[in-house]
């Protein structure tokens, strides 16, 4: 089952809250410490703590980078398909008004989600080492 019930929310409340709900997820973190990250950039930025570039901001520090979608076929493909074709890895998917966790080939919300049209990704890069070259 590609969906999952997920409410980081401390107090389990269902409000406007999907940008620190997925980041929370995607980080491995608590609401609270996204919350005050992006309350910080945001007071840096003088804007929302859910203003795109504010929580970007936030994803690039933590070894995120952005990728976006094909418009192909703009309405056939969806959050539910994008969980199908990335069964492994950390993403966050934008939908340009919501934003949902994909882990390992399930994506986590407060409602299922699946129908939603991802227009971009946010794609959790793994540290390589440098290749030391010896003289």
């Amino acid at each position: 089952m590609p969906y999952v019930y997920a409410n980081p929310n401390p107090d389990g409340k269902l409000v406007d809250d999907c940008v620190f709900r997925a980041l929370s997820i995607v980080l491995d973190t608590d609401w609270e410490d996204v919350f005050a990250k992006l309350s910080v950039l945001a007071l840096m930025h003088h804007d929302k703590p859910d203003a795109n570039y504010v929580w970007a901001d936030l994803l690039e520090s933590n070894g995120f980078k952005r990728h976006i979608l094909p418009d192909t076929c703009p309405n056939c493909y969806k959050v539910r398909d994008f969980a199908r074709d990335y069964p492994t890895g950390t993403y966050l998917l934008g939908t340009g008004t919501h934003v949902v966790a994909v882990v390992d080939g399930n994506y986590y919300d407060t409602f299922d989600s699946g129908d939603y049209v991802p227009v971009c990704y946010w794609q959790k890069e793994f540290y390589q080492p440098a290749t030391v070259k010896k003289k």
